[in-house]
């Protein structure tokens, strides 16, 4: 995986939500069905997707990993090369859209520690290694991520959460990232988490554990955890939002070659009335021009999730840039109109001009300080509405 501060280009994607079925795919998989869905992505002028492959319908025994799940995975990334596109595969769902997909040999009857567990461990890292090695053999395939904000599994907010330290997560992520590259070779690895990562004092994943293992710095921005019901669906703060994650969680890495990979980021109407909207998409794309480690923005997502599907949060059923009919949407297009301004603008040098430094202490701020309304979020957000976005670097670093 090259950084872009050697390249300038930034990879364009979505997250792939199938059309029929939402994830449930899997069960009855269509090959298609994602032959139409990747037709109408490709014409967002994308070059990669993210795919999620159900862990619980690839592993439903832990002794047990399906051939015939795997060779669905397979034909995905034959159908998406076909479509000259790029596919990421994420092992662990893990979570989705607020369901939880956890084998039925971690749950329940059969409850063991999904990150302590010996042979739990075991199991799921052979598991990964069994994806890797049926993707690897696929020139199309872009990465692996371990899952989908595994971390939130471990965070207080969860109902039924397995609880872990954080040596335990580190143990976990070394297993999990070793597995993925036993299996793949040379393929670029990673892991994600979600913001509590960056803002809550209790969660064992760590910016640490963010931006240093694996093999680039993953985001996943979501504006409805308190930043726009601050400071408003228009506000800079909340444009601003994935562009803060990456400069906090670049502040942390140890490799300056390092990419950033925006994995996640979406417009949730929960939070965003729909006049904010196509702004929002335009504002936050905007922030990211001039951010040189940057190696690609993935959406989310692909396609909208169908109303004939019952429980999701409201605000799921229309985060897609196509819409359940297959009808790429306004916000489709917005998106790949701001995507080709990015691509123009960082061609041009967007990225060369100097910007100020902000220190970051970690031994004096706690991760609250870093959450929307902190001490330092504040500091930053005067910093980057007045001029340029500030380039955060840890006090240790420079001191040494």
């Amino acid at each position: 995986m090259t950084a872009p501060a050697c390249t300038r280009t930034v990879r364009f994607g979505v997250n792939y939500t199938p059309r029929v079925g939402w994830f449930h795919h899997w069960l009855d998989f269509s090959a298609d069905d994602v032959a139409r869905d990747l037709d109408t992505i490709a014409e967002l002028g994308v070059d990669h997707l993210r795919v999620f492959p159900l862990w619980p319908l690839l592993q439903p025994n832990r002794t047990l990993i399906r051939p015939r799940g795997l060779a669905d995975v397979e034909r995905v990334l034959e159908l998406a090369a076909d479509r000259g596109l790029d596919v990421c595969v994420d092992g662990l769902q893990g979570h989705l859209s607020s369901f939880d997909f956890v084998p039925a040999w971690l749950t329940s009857w059969h409850r063991r520690g999904m990150f302590t567990d010996t042979e739990a461990v075991a199991s799921t890292a052979t598991y990964l290694t069994a994806l890797a090695k049926a993707c690897a053999g696929h020139p199309n395939l872009l990465g692996l991520t371990v899952g989908n904000e595994v971390s939130q599994f471990t965070g207080t907010a969860h109902p039924e959460a397995y609880p872990a330290s954080e040596t335990d997560v580190t143990d976990w992520l070394q297993t999990m990232i070793g597995a993925l590259r036993a299996g793949a070779p040379g393929t670029p690895v990673l892991h994600a988490c979600y913001d509590t990562t960056w803002y809550d004092d209790t969660q064992p994943f760590t910016l640490g554990h963010v931006a240093t293992l694996g093999d680039a710095t993953v985001v996943h921005s979501w504006v409805f955890n308190g930043t726009a019901q601050t400071f408003g669906p228009d506000a800079f703060e909340t444009r601003a939002h994935a562009r803060y994650l990456i400069e906090v969680a670049r502040a942390f890495q140890t490799d300056p070659d390092r990419p950033v990979w925006l994995q996640e980021v979406g417009a949730p109407r929960n939070v965003l009335p729909a006049s904010s909207v196509l702004p929002f998409i335009e504002a936050t794309l905007d922030q990211l021009v001039d951010t040189p480690e940057l190696f690609g923005i993935t959406w989310w997502c692909s396609h909208d999730v169908s109303r004939s599907l019952a429980d999701f949060p409201e605000l799921e059923y229309d985060l897609g840039l196509i819409d359940e009919h297959g009808t790429i949407k306004k916000e489709g297009l917005v998106v790949a109109a701001a995507m080709n301004e990015l691509r123009r603008r960082r061609a041009a040098g967007a990225t060369d001009a100097e910007r100020s430094t902000l220190l970051l202490d970690p031994t004096e701020l706690t991760r609250r300080d870093l959450a929307p309304g902190g001490a330092f979020w504040e500091h930053y957000m005067t910093i980057a509405r007045d001029g340029r976005h500030p380039r955060v670097t840890l006090a240790a670093t420079v001191e040494a």
